[in-house]
């Protein structure tokens, strides 16, 4: 059996983090926040043979981008194991990375999720789309690459996470918007632990008040102002952002930062396009990505 899934990347502009459960639950664990899902992202293909002399019971492989660990994936793995037996049976496991790694993108996330849609779909192991999340949620929470991604990336859109948790139990409101173009450039990586674990208390005052009055507005260009606020109170602006900042202001093109990289996006409509490009070309130590919204959310890819 094979099967393969996608699931978009996604941007946050600004979070809570909700990091204690009484019942020290990971699926009630996360974020409350908002941002968005592109049409770029990680997609998965699972092979399941039958085990032959392999001392290990799976082999992973990375195309495109690559990933300095496993740990997400293998996470999903052994908890799809729990549902059966599987001792003679061999997953190949190829993740396709279309997203830089460690640059605000959720690339964990777009990893975890795809592949738990996946291996659902080659063992047919038939769980609720919901479950299929929690795994992944999980995943990300357990192993530390993130906290909101997962619910955000499962539902995609332009979304406010008004309830954090895991698919199932945390909520969203996503917000139409007319149709967009996204760009962006990312400079260098962040890692997401280092910043949570440091600046929480300062991260949680602000965000909250921002999904309040983002929740009133639903405006994709106050999103951006807010998202921009967010990244100067939490002090993750380098020289280079600000610089970049500065000159797409100038011309009167809104932008925000992704949570947690040294990435820069504009929501822009597509007559702004060329505007912002000539902008962006001028940072050559950056990778440009152009996208649009992907409001589908992740799911099984059939051939």
């Amino acid at each position: 059996m094979e099967a393969k899934a996608f699931c978009p990347a996604h941007i946050t502009g600004f979070f809570k983090a909700h990091l204690e459960d009484s019942q020290n639950n990971l699926e009630n664990l996360g974020s409350m926040g908002a941002g968005f899902s592109i049409k770029h992202g990680v997609t998965t293909k699972v092979k399941i043979n039958t085990k032959n002399n392999q001392q290990s019971n799976f082999h992973i492989t990375t195309k495109g981008y690559q990933s300095d660990k496993t740990d997400v994936s293998e996470y999903v793995l052994n908890e799809f194991l729990k549902l059966g037996e599987f001792s003679d049976t061999f997953f190949d496991i190829e993740h396709e990375i279309l997203i830089p790694v460690g640059y605000g993108l959720g690339s964990s996330s777009a990893v975890a999720l795809s592949l738990s849609y996946a291996l659902d779909q080659a063992l047919d192991t038939k769980l609720d789309k919901t479950r299929i999340g929690q795994i992944a949620h999980n995943a990300e929470l357990n192993c530390k690459t993130g906290l909101g991604d997962v619910l955000a990336s499962y539902h995609g859109g332009f979304e406010i996470r008004v309830k954090p948790g895991a698919p199932g139990i945390g909520s969203v409101e996503k917000i139409l918007t007319d149709k967009i173009t996204i760009l962006m450039i990312c400079f260098s990586p962040i890692s997401t632990n280092k910043f949570i674990r440091e600046r929480l208390s300062q991260i949680n005052g602000m965000g909250g008040k921002m999904v309040k009055k983002l929740l009133e507005s639903k405006n994709y260009e106050h999103f951006q102002d807010m998202s921009l606020e967010f990244a100067k109170y939490v002090d993750v602006m380098t020289p280079r952002m600000q610089k970049l900042v500065d000159e797409l202001s100038q011309k009167n093109i809104k932008c925000g930062i992704a949570l947690f990289g040294e990435t820069v996006f504009t929501m822009i409509s597509k007559e702004k396009e060329n505007d912002v490009l000539e902008i962006l070309h001028k940072y050559s130590d950056g990778s440009i990505i152009k996208s649009e919204l992907d409001d589908q959310g992740a799911r099984v890819l059939f051939n």
